[in-house]
């Protein structure tokens, strides 16, 4: 069985990546969307947080790249 803590950390790393996504999808709609040019700012801020990597190991430059290269 997974630790439970690997678990929440996995969730919350998974919900940052789904909330990024989804800001990045509308600004794409509509570039002046102030919800989600905050949301996409706040997420970025997470990735590179003391936070975020004592969350995961993985390369925040790294995700933010590929999620950007999933929505254009």
């Amino acid at each position: 069985m997974k630790d439970p803590y690997e678990m929440l950390a996995n969730a919350i790393v998974l919900r940052a990546v789904r909330d990024y996504r989804d800001s990045l999808k509308k600004l794409k709609k509509y570039p002046n969307n102030k919800s989600a040019l905050y949301t996409k700012r706040e997420v970025e801020r997470f990735f590179h947080s003391d936070w975020y990597a004592s969350l995961t190991t993985v390369d925040p430059e790294m995700l933010i790249e590929k999620l950007k290269g999933e929505v254009i």
